[in-house]
């Protein structure tokens, strides 16, 4: 594990392999350890991967209030700036897809590819807001261990739980110990998310969108509309898992990626 001191944060990453440089961005509640298998396939064959702990995530400064997907955004580009990344592949899964998104949005030029992995477009609703606020108000009184139990089974798959057991339990762990201050931030933050719908249909640059099809968080009719509304994108749809493909279903998710990522070069 590596550290920077980024705009009043200690940032927490991993920096492995060398070559086309790829950052992978870790979903909510969880940390970098989400990309391990990964990062270290794809950092020996030629790839240098970035992962790193979002702020309020792993072993990153917890900022509690509220926290953006802007403000994960600018943390993005401070780190690449710090490792002396130009451009660089980009991939997030689920809030890190949105992350994603708006980091495209915002600095379109830094990117040479995407990857969009569980994750949705659209504005939070209303309904959405609400409940997200609630959320954090539950977090904070109660800590993530709850929560976690509750949508395990969603996370990854009921069949998955029971025959995947040490993916169960480490995204239960990530889960568990993830700073409930940070978990809050995010979510109060995500809930004034803003529609990327309009953006993606400006991207220019080779892009894959992946889904588990027992996704129940972000479906694939999430998915096959950012496919749509990105010019030349490729859809991959991973049988057999929910919210986690790239830890449900390594292997599928990871000859998907290969591929795409031997497009680029």
């Amino acid at each position: 594990m590596s550290t920077a001191e980024l705009d009043g944060i200690s940032v927490a990453y991993d920096d492995l392999g060398s070559g086309l440089p790829v950052v992978l961005v870790h979903g909510h509640p969880f940390n970098r350890s989400m990309w391990r298998p990964q990062a270290e396939r794809f950092s020996r064959e030629g790839y240098r991967v970035i992962t790193a702990d979002l702020r309020g995530y792993g072993e990153t400064t917890v900022v509690p209030g509220k926290t953006g997907l802007d403000v994960f955004a600018a943390d993005i580009v401070r780190l690449a700036d710090h490792l002396g990344l130009e451009r660089f592949v980009l991939g997030g899964l689920s809030m890190g897809g949105q992350i994603v998104m708006e980091f495209h949005r915002t600095y379109p030029d830094r990117v040479s590819g995407l990857l969009l992995a569980d994750t949705s477009p659209q504005e939070e609703t209303e309904e959405g807001r609400r409940v997200r606020n609630e959320m954090a108000d539950r977090v904070l009184a109660e800590g993530l261990d709850p929560y976690a139990e509750e949508v395990l089974t969603k996370m990854v798959s009921p069949e998955n739980v029971r025959t995947m057991p040490d993916v169960a339990a480490h995204v239960l762990e990530m889960m568990r110990t993830t700073p409930k201050e940070g978990a809050a931030a995010a979510l109060r933050g995500r809930a004034e998310r803003p529609d990327y719908r309009e953006s993606l249909t400006q991207v220019r640059v080779p892009s894959l969108v992946v889904v588990g099809t027992e996704d129940e968080f972000t479906p694939v009719s999430d998915a096959e509309l950012m496919h749509e509304l990105i010019p030349g994108s490729t859809l991959a749809v991973i049988e057999g898992a929910a919210h986690m493909p790239n830890l449900e279903r390594e292997a599928e998710f990871d000859a998907v990626f290969a591929r795409f990522l031997k497009e680029i070069g």
